[in-house]
């Protein structure tokens, strides 16, 4: 669990950290290549009056959902981190309906949202926030002292990313038709190089070698499949360790241009120059 904790002297400022934080987890979960949505959520015993968690779609998820569609036309990209802005994007994405079934109300489901616009499934909680004011600083007797000798109890909020369960959720959310495809940000190779070469004639292996280790000096995580299988079974390898690129040495490859392709995407025949021009993109 990734947490984090905010003290603000008055609830206006307690109220900015939160949007900040909900501004930055949207972020975080979009870099990680998800559509995490932010939910109104019940404070449970951890009490305050404002609370949101974040899922991700998936059938699999322990959490059943009810949404309009109309939350996925919001673009986190179109907002900033001026106070303006960030009160905005808590308030648009609230504007929408979008609740676990803790807070589902087939009446309210109805009016609020067109029937061709409703969406009902399942998702996986990957973050949690919460504002909860000097609930906890009253108790523990954490106040500040402010001009004019008074003492002001703080107010506070806690927030938290699940790291574990997003590992979950991503592999959910990318394990498509039998082929994972971890996001760039996060997979630990940005390329596999997959030669074909048995004890007979390691040519291609020599090959990927000598690319690997000019890839490397790019600075690029570049994987050498170096284990002597046939090219199918690597292929269906690949497909479930879900690297995003793979350069393939094979027999489409020609003296200095070989198969490059993002999984799940069409191949291309590329020289060297060029597979290192796509993988920086």
């Amino acid at each position: 669990m990734k947490d984090a904790y905010s003290f603000d002297l008055d609830e206006v400022s307690a109220k900015s950290s939160y949007n900040k934080m909900f501004f930055s987890y949207l972020k975080t979960f979009k870099r990680l290549g998800l559509d995490a949505i932010p939910m109104a959520a019940d404070t449970g015993p951890i009490g305050g009056d404002l609370s949101h968690e974040f899922i991700i779609l998936a059938e699999t998820g322990e959490s059943k959902i009810y949404t309009d569609k109309k939350i996925f036309e919001l673009n986190v990209d179109n907002y900033q981190t001026d106070e303006t802005s960030l009160e905005k994007i808590r308030n648009d994405f609230s504007s929408i309906y979008a609740v676990t079934d803790e807070k589902f109300k087939k009446d309210h489901f109805d009016k609020a949202v067109e029937k061709s616009n409703q969406i009902t499934t399942k998702g996986i909680e990957v973050g949690h926030i919460f504002y909860f004011g000097d609930k906890y600083s009253k108790s523990l007797n954490c106040s500040v002292d402010v001009q004019g000798g008074k003492k002001q109890f703080v107010k506070m909020g806690s927030y938290g990313i699940g790291v574990s369960r997003l590992v979950g959720a991503i592999i959910e959310a990318k394990y498509i038709n039998n082929v994972m495809k971890w996001p760039k940000s996060i997979s630990p190779f940005d390329v596999v190089i997959i030669p074909s070469f048995n004890k007979n004639n390691n040519e291609n292996l020599l090959k990927a070698s000598k690319m690997y280790d000019d890839l490397k000096k790019q600075n690029i995580d570049v994987l050498l499949d170096d284990v002597d299988e046939n090219m199918s079974t690597k292929f269906k390898k690949h497909d479930l360790i879900g690297i995003p690129y793979q350069i393939i040495i094979g027999s489409k490859s020609k003296e200095d241009e070989f198969e490059f392709k993002e999984v799940d995407g069409e191949s291309k025949i590329l020289n060297l120059k060029q597979i290192k021009a796509e993988l920086v993109k």
